[in-house]
């Protein structure tokens, strides 16, 4: 395995991880504001960061035509403003261990809309990856509990979480497409941008100036968190993973998600440690070990044909 295939996979895994980070900081952002007003300031602060980083970075990217525009804004309304209603829609309705556990399904459906539209390839290996990964997401939502998992049923906010789901497959697999194009710079600064406009709508509807007045600087920091690492920087770690190995490749990283929230609450909200925690990780290392076919002996210095497709655009 060449230095630079680590270097992608290392950058994925801390940008998977640092969404962990999303969890905690959204805890205490929405103690002060509407989950609605929280998510449009996500993505308002990322905007206005990302967009003065693009143009001094890229002043002369490809010309935008009206079928990007349309990708961009379609970027947009699924990985940022409906996904974030749906996730936190859910989140206040369903238990936290439902959320979390659909959600842990993201993986598998993006191989599959990745497989059939895009025509990734998916080998054994990453089935067996997926599915050993998946299973420790699993331990680690459920507490190691099979009681809790049994003592799920089906509701009608299951179709808020399934929503979820698609919406941020949708934002995988789309922004394939346009890093064929356009950096992950430009694609994650359109993406935030429009949905930002998406988003206006629920900020104005949920906007208290009270809230403001009392906020906290732990709950500034936190919006500012989920800003800068989890929109800004994450997400344009997250398209360069795409565009390098491919979306069902990449997403075996998001993985990562539920594991850092895990260590993080223990970290942070100071939640005892259990040997679910241990067995649940331990699975989600070996899931992601399997599937990025790190362990395969390639012959010279061999280099995957997704990493040939790399838009030379991607810094």
């Amino acid at each position: 395995m060449s230095g630079s295939n680590w270097k992608i996979y290392l950058m994925l895994a801390f940008a998977t991880a640092s969404w962990g980070t999303a969890f905690i900081a959204g805890k205490f952002a929405t103690e002060i504001w509407h989950p609605y007003m929280v998510a449009f300031l996500r993505f308002f602060g990322a905007s206005l960061l990302l967009y003065p980083y693009m143009k001094c970075k890229e002043p002369n990217p490809p010309k935008i035509t009206k079928k990007d525009w349309g990708l961009f804004a379609v970027l947009g309304l699924s990985g940022c403003a409906l996904y974030n209603i749906f996730f936190f829609v859910a989140t206040q309705k369903a238990p936290i261990i439902k959320s979390a556990l659909v959600i842990a399904w993201n993986p598998i459906l993006i191989s599959i809309l990745a497989a059939w539209f895009l025509k990734e390839k998916i080998t054994r290996s990453h089935v067996l990856g997926s599915i050993t990964a998946t299973v420790g997401v699993v331990i680690i939502i459920a507490k190691g509990s099979i009681h809790d998992l049994l003592a799920l049923r089906l509701e009608p906010i299951d179709g808020v979480l399934l929503g979820a789901v698609v919406c941020w497959a949708i934002y995988s697999v789309v922004g394939k497409v346009v890093l064929k194009k356009f950096s992950s710079v430009v694609s994650t600064t359109y993406a935030c941008l429009f949905g930002t406009l998406f988003l206006i709508p629920t900020a104005v509807w949920t906007f208290d100036w009270s809230d403001f007045q009392q906020a906290t600087w732990v709950a500034w920091i936190s919006v500012l968190d989920t800003a800068v690492l989890v929109s800004v920087i994450s997400f344009i770690l997250y398209y360069q993973g795409i565009s390098r190995l491919g979306a069902a490749k990449a997403s075996i990283f998001i993985n990562f998600m539920p594991l850092s929230a895990a260590i993080l609450s223990i970290w942070i909200l100071k939640e005892p440690v259990h040997t679910y925690l241990w067995i649940g990780g331990i699975c989600v290392l070996i899931g992601v070990y399997i599937s990025t076919g790190i362990f395969t002996k390639k012959k010279g210095s061999h280099v995957p044909a997704e990493i040939n497709e790399l838009n030379s655009s991607v810094q």
